[in-house]
């Protein structure tokens, strides 16, 4: 049985540490690339928050009427079948949440070479000894988990409200001050389009609460809560940070720069800014690996206890209770894929299904609002509306990807539908 250890700030910060991991501080250029003004970009980012928003509010009533472990699964489960939450986690498992713990962790090793220089090999060992560390950490006990997320969450956010607090204070000069920056050509349907698929990318990790629902104080309660209070951080925290990036560097600058934080610092604290900036990547980083070590194996005990995985897979640890061999299982696969590089080709193909999956769950309120033992302890504002915009956002971002790069997005999905011979031999078994 797992313990229920997380409360309202614990659940809060594993909302905002899964988001902000470090895409904010690397790429923003996607979104720069197809806005051609100033306003236009701000825009984007709060219309991606504003969606994502949605989202989470489709979320939290499932999250009110099914607080259990497993969090989406268990929506797919609920309104469709197993066979839905079964593709859900094999997705997860093989690729969407191994791949971008292994990602994320490469990234922590990049910035750590900063300081640490190191060569390939060296930066695979160094986030392969992140993601073991931390999933020691999270074996000892959700609570030590928690308090990991929270510490960083918090080191995290405070460090981006410097960084915007700095970047009004000290770019007041009107020769660093680049928002007027006309536009070169007039902004399109389908520029703002690529841009909020690139937007809401940068926002992903926002449902991953909902997979320690069982380890939840009052889950149908907080786990609503948190996921619209952390929402709203992070869309405060990204909007500022751009208002930032836009106020000290030339918007030529920011659509090709690969690194926008450190540019940024840089043209407000001098040469030292990017150190600065390397540590707080580094930062964010180890707390986004943290919270999606911790979340991702909830899923995986879930299954195991429903008998689509086998039994010992949902093991709890004796003393720490925790799913002790699920978190050991995905710390090795997402190893294997550290070490061997084969975590770029898997992730970058099969993170778009990821959104198939929220569209199905968008469209699990209809479903499941036409049954009579239908109880959700919170029903989401603006339905029949919100949950809509939200599933057909997310199909959106599907179709772009698909039209972008057919023939990878043919294989992802096949990947994704591999699973259900799987799940049907399974049955018969």
């Amino acid at each position: 049985m797992l313990k229920r250890a997380l409360g309202l700030p614990d659940a809060t910060a594993m909302v905002v540490g899964t988001i902000i991991g470090a895409s904010i501080f690397v790429q923003p250029s996607e979104i720069s690339a197809q806005m051609p003004t100033p306003g236009g970009i701000l825009l984007v980012w709060l219309a991606a928050g504003i969606l994502t928003l949605f989202g989470a509010l489709a979320c939290a009533e499932l999250a009110s009427a099914f607080p259990r472990t497993g969090g989406v699964y268990v929506y797919l489960t609920e309104a469709y079948s197993p066979a839905a939450g079964f593709l859900w986690g094999w997705a997860m498992f093989w690729s969407m949440h191994t791949g971008i713990i292994a990602a994320i962790a490469m990234i922590f090793a990049r910035y750590a070479a900063v300081f640490v220089p190191m060569g390939d090999m060296g930066l695979r060992l160094t986030a392969v000894g992140l993601i073991l560390v931390l999933s020691a950490v999270n074996i000892l006990g959700v609570r030590y988990g928690g308090r990991v997320q929270t510490a960083f969450t918090a080191a995290k956010v405070s460090a981006i409200l410097v960084m915007i607090v700095a970047g009004l204070l000290l770019s007041r000069d009107a020769s660093i001050y680049h928002l007027q920056s006309p536009a070169s050509e007039p902004a399109t349907f389908n520029g703002f389009v690529l841009a909020m698929a690139a937007g809401l990318f940068a926002y992903g990790g926002w449902h991953m609460v909902t997979f320690t629902a069982g380890e939840t104080r009052d889950a149908a309660s907080t786990i609503p809560r948190a996921l619209v209070a952390g929402v709203l951080v992070v869309t405060a925290c990204y909007a500022g940070l751009n208002f930032v990036y836009l106020r000290v560097l030339p918007l030529g600058a920011l659509r090709t720069s690969t690194r926008v934080a450190a540019d940024a610092a840089d043209a407000l604290m001098g040469a030292g800014g990017a150190g600065l900036m390397a540590a707080l990547v580094m930062i964010s980083t180890f707390g986004a690996v943290n919270g999606i070590i911790l979340s991702g194996p909830r899923v995986y005990y879930s299954m195991a206890h429903d008998g689509l995985l086998f039994r010992w897979f949902g093991e709890v640890h004796p003393r720490f209770q925790t799913p002790h061999r699920a978190l050991i299982l995905q710390a090795v696969w997402a190893s294997a894929l550290t070490l061997t590089g084969t975590y770029r080709a898997l992730f970058t193909r099969v993170i778009y299904t990821e959104w198939i999956f929220f569209a199905a769950m968008a469209g699990a309120l209809f479903v499941l609002r036409r049954r009579a033992n239908y109880s959700p302890a919170y029903r989401i504002w603006g339905y029949p509306i919100v949950p809509a915009v939200f599933a057909i956002a997310a199909l959106v971002v599907v179709a772009i990807q698909v039209a972008a790069d057919p023939r990878d997005s043919a294989i992802g999905l096949g990947m994704v539908l591999a699973g259900l011979p799987v799940y049907l031999l399974w049955l018969r078994k």
